[in-house]
């Protein structure tokens, strides 16, 4: 059975004060992924996902497009960290 993979994403651009956090969290729970977003000081938006297979590409591409009145300029993926805070269920907006 294929494991629910863990990343770490970073999107650039313009994407505070958009609504950017609210979307992801509604394409998260849609896609039934797991995690957190929050809002970095330097004005890029931090992702830290449970993907389950099959779904990676989506979230990917609902992040790339963003809501209304964004402007992604780069979706940046990397795996978690070892001991990375991820939930197994539920997705939230950190502050």
């Amino acid at each position: 059975m294929p494991m629910d993979e863990l990343v770490r994403i970073t999107v650039r651009g313009i994407v505070q004060g958009v609504g950017f956090r609210a979307f992801t969290e509604h394409a998260a729970r849609r896609l039934g992924v797991a995690g957190w977003v929050r809002n970095l000081p330097g004005g890029d938006v931090e992702v830290l996902a449970r993907l389950p297979p099959g779904n990676k590409q989506a979230f990917l591409a609902q992040l790339q497009r963003g809501p209304v009145g964004s402007r992604v300029a780069q979706v940046d993926v990397q795996p978690a960290a070892a001991g990375a805070d991820v939930p197994r269920a539920g997705f939230t907006i950190r502050h």
